[in-house]
């Protein structure tokens, strides 16, 4: 019997300059993407500024992220994206609307790969122009659609409620991806989102049943933290068992850090990424006798990013410590101004809570 999902070809983004050259597609890992939320006007001349950028790529590469996309609305944007790609070593995608010679321009750069929405770039000279500069460069393309650029005869269609918006932008992806087919480039992803958790489901699983592009799996505009969690936590791991999906970015109204958190969390839970420290912490309750929310806030971002396949149990009290927390390879717990530190539920230090940071470090840098 067919499988019902085709299995993606493999696209290859980055490379270039000093940058990794990853696989996304085909049997390789499902990759994790996220977006710069500033502005990079003015960052060009000014080394300072490009050292913190990079320092910042560093910390999201360590905590999981493969993949970071800029916007480039601008040439002056343009330029200062260039030089940002120059001192990185993780690929970064440019994004690019409405103006097509902006993507030629990051062309100029060791950029792992272009990001556009043919529905505003233009005619189809300018997107042929964009996809030859790529091929020139050995550079991927993400073809990204949604519902706010739906061509005229199926937003009609839609709006008449004779196709659903899902099948629409699935149609909308088809009809861009035949072009990049017609100019022999294959070296490209599609994404296809929607705000809606069930367009986003649909229109992926219409798309994965005709075609063997890799796909970029996220529900866009999901929202603030907790919201945007839920929404993609829903669509990703309904795809990803299904095997579609071969990148994702969450769509978050918050911090690019729980962005990648998130995605290697669902990817963790659909069983699509291995190894890595996990962490296990308690609610907090009237009980508590340990800051556990202050702790994490202090050593989340730490602990992700440390290469060690361990669990690290964080608990409020010596009730919840040791007990529920006794398969941790470490854990920490407190009560009356003590905090005591657990290796596999055996209590291994007894110590002043106001050391507990230290001691803590000292203990899992031991492991």
């Amino acid at each position: 019997m067919e499988k019902e999902f085709k299995t993606p070809r493999t696209v290859y983004v980055g490379g270039n300059g000093n940058t990794e050259r990853i696989a996304i597609g085909g049997n390789n890992p499902v990759t994790i993407q996220t977006m710069w939320k500033e502005g990079i006007i003015g960052v060009k001349d000014n080394p300072s500024k490009i050292e913190e950028i990079v320092k910042q790529i560093n910390s999201l590469k360590m905590l999981g992220c493969d993949i970071i996309r800029f916007a480039v609305p601008d040439m002056e944007s343009a330029e200062s994206f260039i030089e940002i790609c120059k001192a990185s070593t993780m690929p970064l995608v440019a994004d690019i609307h409405f103006d097509y010679r902006l993507a030629l321009k990051c062309l100029e750069g060791p950029v792992g790969a272009i990001r556009i929405n043919p529905g505003n770039i233009g005619d189809r000279d300018r997107v042929e122009a964009v996809v030859n500069g790529c091929r020139d460069k050995g550079v991927a393309i993400r073809i990204g659609v949604n519902s706010g650029s739906l061509p005229h005869d199926l937003r009609e269609l839609v709006e008449a409620g004779k196709l659903s918006r899902a099948v629409a932008l699935s149609q909308t992806a088809a009809r861009e991806a035949a072009v990049f087919d017609e100019l022999n480039f294959d070296q490209f992803v599609v994404s296809m989102k929607a705000s809606s958790v069930q367009e986003t489901i649909d229109a992926n699983e219409d798309f994965a049943r005709k075609f063997d592009i890799p796909l970029h799996v996220g529900v866009t505009e999901a929202g603030p933290l907790i919201t945007g969690v839920v929404k993609s936590t829903l669509a990703f791991s309904h795809l990803l068992k299904e095997g579609i999906g071969s990148t994702i970015r969450v769509s978050l109204s918050s911090a690019p850090e729980n962005e990648v958190i998130t995605g290697l969390e669902i990817l963790r839970e659909c069983g699509k990424r291995a190894g890595g420290v996990t962490l296990v912490s308690c609610p907090r309750c009237g009980r508590m006798g340990f800051d556990v929310h202050g702790f994490m806030d202090r050593w989340q971002n730490k602990l992700l990013s440390m290469k060690k396949d361990i669990t690290v149990a964080v608990m409020g009290c010596v009730v919840n410590g040791p007990g529920e927390g006794k398969h941790a390879d470490i854990g920490i717990a407190g009560a009356g101004g003590k905090a005591i530190i657990f290796k596999k539920g055996v209590i291994v230090r007894t110590i002043d809570e106001k050391d507990a940071d230290t001691v803590f470090e000292e203990e899992l840098n031991s492991l």
